[in-house]
């Protein structure tokens, strides 16, 4: 039950979301991109829930899958925001690129899929130029 070397779900994304190169990722895989800025954290994760429904990497009337992603997503959320999944009540606005990548990295087929998604973007005070760049991932087994 090891993970393959060149299926590291986490790396992939992260590739993905800085590259925007699609060919490295395993045919078998679902993978999309997208933008959101915001101050409100929950415009975040329906932005890329909705992404990730409108691209068929989760089915949204299946609860875990639904639930495996949210995972994912706070898990970013934590990345970017330091631990403070606070934005815009502390003044914090974020413009940032994501990507959601789904599949199953490991030898094993029955080890079942996995979903990651990336966040990279600027993070700081609702006033251009006064931010600094961010970065989150979220895996999670669905």
């Amino acid at each position: 039950m090891s993970l393959q070397a060149d299926h590291r779900i986490g790396k992939q994304a992260m590739l993905l979301l800085l590259s925007e190169d699609e060919s490295y990722i395993p045919d078998d895989w679902i993978s999309c991109t997208g933008k959101v800025g915001t101050m409100d954290s929950q415009k975040i994760v329906a932005a890329i829930e909705t992404a990730a429904k409108n691209n068929g990497i989760i089915n949204g009337d299946i609860y875990r899958e639904t639930h495996a992603l949210y995972h994912a997503i706070i898990e970013a959320l934590h990345g970017i925001t330091r631990g403070q999944l606070s934005i815009g009540s502390v003044l914090r606005t974020v413009g940032l690129r994501f990507s959601i990548i789904r599949g199953n990295p490991y030898e094993k087929q029955q080890e079942g899929e996995w979903i990651a998604v990336a966040l990279y973007g600027t993070i700081g005070a609702p006033i251009k130029g006064l931010e600094h760049e961010t970065m989150g991932l979220g895996i999670n087994h669905i």
